[in-house]
Parts: structure tokens; sequence; C-alpha cells
């Protein structure tokens, strides 16, 4: 039979650390697929957020953001400082589809004293997209983050660099952690709509977020 390919209803984009332009990742890939953008967890209010960067760049429709904590910091410190309890149990992604959801920092990021993003992903078992920096140090964090979502049974659909090109760091993290290679995002000098698009499109190929299925 041919085969035919679906896109997920939804995907989540997490990253190997925290800076390493995943929201702008974040921000291409729902302007790809034509989606909505959700940020469950939003620490740092002072700037411009993560959901007001994907609104800004894509126009897309960004629910509220289940906990919004001033301090930038990770999420069970930011919500400590408010004298907050971040209920991970009631992180319920919203209805909205296709839809992006963007993690904060890394998998291990704790949302408080038992939990991590990585025990909230393992729930919702949709699939992930690891963002990895193609900077000195990112083979280790890419293993390492890959590892830790095979461990956790989490779907782990690829691995999208942001960074310069270095074909022979990407090829050892993907041939390695046996995960598919989406493409790459270059940095990009002025952010805008235009430029964001053009350099997501240069960088992943038309079928890179779509799934293989049996007609």
């Amino acid at each position: 039979m041919t085969p035919a390919f679906i896109v997920p209803p939804a995907f989540i984009v997490t990253g190997t650390d925290t800076g390493i332009g995943k929201t702008l990742f974040s921000a291409g890939l729902v302007a790809r697929l034509g989606a909505s953008y959700w940020k469950p967890v939003q620490s740092g209010l002072e700037e411009e957020t993560d959901s007001q960067t994907v609104a800004r760049l894509t126009g897309a429709f960004c629910p509220p953001e289940a906990y919004r904590l001033r301090l930038p910091a990770s999420p069970h410190l930011s919500a400590d400082a408010e004298g907050v309890q971040i209920d991970d149990s009631a992180l319920t992604p919203p209805p909205a589809r296709p839809l992006v959801i963007e993690g904060a920092g890394g998998l291990m990021v704790p949302l408080n004293d038992r939990t991590t993003f990585l025990d909230v992903f393992a729930r919702w078992q949709m699939p992930v997209i690891l963002c990895a920096r193609t900077a000195l140090g990112t083979i280790n964090h890419s293993l390492l983050s890959i590892a830790a979502l095979r461990r956790a049974g989490v779907p782990l659909h690829g691995v999208a660099f942001i960074g310069s090109a270095e074909p022979q760091v990407e090829d050892t993290i993907c041939r390695m952690g046996a995960a598919r290679h989406l493409g790459r995002l270059p940095r990009l000098g002025t952010v805008t709509p235009a430029s964001l698009r053009a350099g997501f499109d240069a960088g992943f190929a038309t079928d890179a977020f779509e799934l293989g299925a049996q007609a």
C-alpha cells in the first residue's frame, strides 16, 4: 500500500538547555503548521513573554499560560517566591489543534519538589521535538536528553538543531541517539515574521513534521 503521512495534532517542543532558541523554533513550527501555541508555565514577566513573542511573529492564537510567574528562574523557584504551588496534575493541554506546546528550559526542570517537565510529558504522551544547539557541549546534553526521553517512554519525533552548521556533530547525535534529524534553524540577524519563515523553510523539509502511517 502507498504510505500516507499525517501531521500529529500536537507537538511538544523542549530543549537541551535554556536560551538556545526553542521559542523561535516553536514560532517557526507554529507558522509552518498553522498551529496554536501554548506555554504551560511562564517564568519571568518583565520582558516579552514567549507567548507574546510567538503571537507577534505568527499572529497565532496563544491560550493563556496555566501559571504566570514574575521571577525569571526555574518554575519551582519562581512559584516559591510568590507562595504558589504548581499543581502538575492540573496541567492539561488546551483543546486547540494543531497545537505546539513549549516547555521551559530542559527536560529535568522542576515544576515543584517532586515533578519535572519530563514527568508531565510522559503523562501527555505527545511527540516531542528536542531542540539542540550546535555549539560545544551539545553532544553530551543532547544524548542525555534523548536517553531521558526514552527511559520515560516519551515519543521522540526528532532533533531540531539551532545555530551554525556542524554536520559531524549533528550526525553523531542523531546516529548515536538513533533519532531523526529534522533540520537546522540558523541564527537569524533581525528576527521578523518574514526572516523567520525564510530561515525555517530553508532549514526544514516540508515533510519534517509528518509521521508515516499506513493508508
